[in-house]
């Protein structure tokens, strides 16, 4: 029988996992007046609320360090040092892909595939 709430966290986890990587690829499709704003939220989210907020619509608790990242990590067969990860991506990634995508664009002048 399907579970209703199944369907639901497998198609959150799923859109969190297509948005994860978007943003890894983001500062070659989108430019970077875009994306500036958006990886803005991205850490905006992570200040004010000390979490990711699509976390809760998969069933992805965030207790002690466990993160989006260190889950799929753990997935795939690896063992995180949590804590870690959770530093470099909540303190370093997002301002890295944002800097990745302006000496992309304007130093290095790379255009954005799709806009």
């Amino acid at each position: 029988m399907v579970n209703p709430a199944q369907i639901k966290s497998g198609f959150f986890f799923s859109l969190h996992l297509f948005v994860t990587l978007l943003a890894w690829v983001a500062p070659f499709l989108f430019s970077w007046q875009i994306l500036l704003p958006a990886y803005g939220a991205v850490m905006l989210q992570f200040h004010v609320f000390g979490r990711c907020l699509m976390n809760e619509h998969h069933g992805l608790e965030e207790i002690g360090d466990d993160t989006f990242y260190s889950d799929l990590l753990k997935k795939i067969g690896f063992q995180p040092n949590t804590r870690l990860v959770k530093v470099l991506v909540r303190q370093y990634l997002y301002p890295l892909l944002a800097a990745t995508s302006v000496v992309w664009q304007i130093s290095l002048g790379g255009k954005p595939y799709l806009f």
